[in-house]
Parts: structure tokens; C-alpha cells; sequence
């Protein structure tokens, strides 16, 4: 039903133009100091307008705005699981080691999950998860019973780490949006190429590499699985033969080069979505848009903090939306 975008559509494009421009972003950079970046963000109206805030609590206020305006914008919240799933999965594992290891969660949880984490902590603590979405489910059992058994929360991490992406995968594929089918492709394919490297690097077996990786249309994890137990050359052969060439050459240039392009590629697919007025589509590229910003803003505040070179910040900088 295209008529059911149109107005939301239209309070989000009026949204859109108060997200961060590049001059923003080198206004941002031309601040001399971490507190005055602070302060030009509350000029900005990012955070809850309390004087001394942290950087931290203004980062989650604006995250809490965006998710606010989306729930104003739509009751429908399912186009926008695929975003959700990584914070679930996060807090479901940070559920599963508080309570196999006996130590009170604290500020262990993320914010903004469609799972309540009370729910995921009653869950682990009875060893009961059928009140969880049903793949959930199943992978919290066999994460929480192998944390139980080996005591290795690598493992457990594994295990539901995995389950995410194939979870992120079968929404965006059963959405019927193709914004949302080529946003988890991206994503799973990307994460796929971390695991592989990382597990390169570390020297992991043939079988760790292929119970991590979740098998997506763009790339054969046989053929990463086999090429990364090799070496990062041939890690790299592989991926020349794919459509992520370039991530190959970024990761030999560096990991923080290789993760800008990851994102850049992900501002690339929602960027078309500027000249869509019928659809979810553009309500998703606005919380990409915004995270992206608040992403780029992290970046100048921790440069200006640890008094980094700003010309080594800003070759960690995002592309902007606008």
C-alpha cells in the first residue's frame, strides 16, 4: 500500500534536513577540544539539553530520538528488525554469561532491543527459552548449555553470533523490500569477511571458520573458509573474485579502513532510497543515516579525547547522508 508511506515519508524528508552535513563534521573537527565538542553538539540540540552531560549519555539520547520518530512514524516495527537483531543477540549473550557465571549484570545490557532483556535473564536462569522468538530460542538453548559445558565463551559467542546474521539474513530476504534483502546481504557478507580474517589471523581450524560463518548469496564461505585457513593472500585471492574486491584492498591497507568501507557501502545502498516517497524504505535509511552520524561523531569525540592527529581522524570519517 504506497499510500501508507507517503506521510511518513514526507515527516522524514523534513527530518533529513537537520542530519549532519560534511560542514557539520568539520565544524565538529575544527573544535579544539573534547569539551568544546560537547558543547557544540548541545548546540546542536543533540542530547537531553542537561549541562555536563557525557558523551556516551548524548550518544543514546539521540538514539533514543530516532527510535522515538520512527515509532510516531509507523506501529509496524518489522522492516526494522534487521537493525534490532545484533542488540538482541548482544544482550542474550550478555544474559546467558551473567547468569551461567553467577555475576549481576550490570550495564552490560544495549538499549533499543525488541526483546525486553528481564524476559532473556528469566529465560537463561529457568534454562526455558521457548518464550523467545523461536530461532532465538534454539540457539540460546545450545549456546547456554555450551557455555555450561566447556566454560568457553568464545563458543558461546560463536554460536550466537551466527545465529544473528542467518536471522538477519531470512528477514531481509522475507520482507519483499529489496532495501532491506541488499542491507543484509551487505551486512552478513561484510561479517562473514570479519570472522574470516580474524580466524586467519588467530589461526583457527577449518571447522571453527565453518560454524561461524552463515552461508549469504554474494559470497561461497566454503571458499572463504578454505582460503583464509590458507593465508590473508589467499583470503584476499578469494575476495578479488567477488564483488568485494575492494574490501580486500582496504584490509591491506587496515582493519579501521576496511570497517569505513563497509559502512561507506552501506551509506551508498540507503542513499537511493532519496527518491523513493513509497515505501519503508526511506524511514530505514533515516535510522541508518542518523547511526552512521552518531558512528562519525564517536569517531571526533574519541580523536579529540585521546588527542589524535585530526588528519588520522579524518580518514576514519564516514560518508554523510546529506
Amino acid at each position: 500500500m504506497k499510500e501508507e508511506y507517503i506521510y511518513a515519508v514526507a515527516r522524514v524528508r523534513s527530518k533529513e534536513l537537520g542530519l549532519f552535513s560534511r560542514q557539520d563534521v568539520d565544524q565538529l573537527m575544527a573544535c579544539k577540544t573534547y569539551d568544546e565538542c560537547l558543547k557544540t553538539l548541545n548546540d546542536k540540540g543533540w542530547g537531553t539539553g542537561e549541562s555536563g552531560a557525557s558523551a556516551e549519555a548524548i550518544l543514546a539520547a539521540e538514539e533514543e530520538k530516532t527510535w522515538a520518530f520512527i515509532h510516531e512514524l509507523t506501529d509496524d516495527l518489522t522492516p526494522f528488525q534487521v537493525l534490532l537483531y545484533p542488540t538482541d543477540y548482544n544482550n542474550l549473550k550478555a544474559a546467558i554469561k551473567a547468569v551461567v557465571t553467577g555475576v549481576e549484570p550490570h550495564q552490560v545490557f544495549l538499549p533499543g532491543g525488541a526483546v525486553d532483556v528481564e524476559l532473556m535473564l528469566r529465560c537463561v536462569r529457568e534454562g526455558d527459552f521457548s518464550e523467545l522468538p523461536e530461532a532465538m530460542a534454539q540457539a540460546a538453548d545450545s549456546a547456554y548449555h555450551t557455555l555450561l559445558e566447556t566454560q568457553d565463551g568464545q563458543l558461546c559467542d560463536v554460536i550466537l553470533d551466527r545465529a544473528c546474521l542467518v536471522d538477519l539474513l531470512e528477514c531481509g530476504r522475507s520482507s519483499g523490500n529489496d532495501i532491506l534483502k541488499n542491507y543484509a546481504e551487505l551486512i552478513v557478507a561484510t561479517a562473514n569477511i570479519k570472522v574470516a580474517v580474524r580466524a586467519c589471523k588467530t589461526g583457527k581450524s577449518r571447522a571453527f571458520l565453518e560454524s561461524a560463518l552463515a552461508p549469504c548469496a554474494s559470497l561461497d564461505v566454503v571458499s572463504l573458509a578454505g582460503a583464509a585457513c590458507k593465508s590473508l593472500e589467499d583470503l584476499f585471492a578469494y575476495l578479488s573474485s567477488t564483488a568485494y574486491g575492494e574490501a580486500g584492498d582496504k584490509l591491506k591497507e587496515s582493519y579501521s579502513a576496511f570497517e569505513k568501507w563497509c559502512d561507506d557501502r552501506v551509506m551508498d545502498l540507503v542513499k537511493e532510497q532519496k527518491m523513493n516517497p513509497f515505501t519503508v524504505g526511506p524511514l530505514f535509511a533515516f535510522v541508518i543515516a542518523r547511526r552512521n552520524e552518531m558512528s562519525t561523531v564517536r569517531i571526533i569525540l574519541s580523536g579529540k579525547l585521546n588527542q589524535l592527529d585530526d588528519g588520522m581522524v579524518r580518514e576514519r570519517l564516514r560518508e554523510m547522508y546529506v
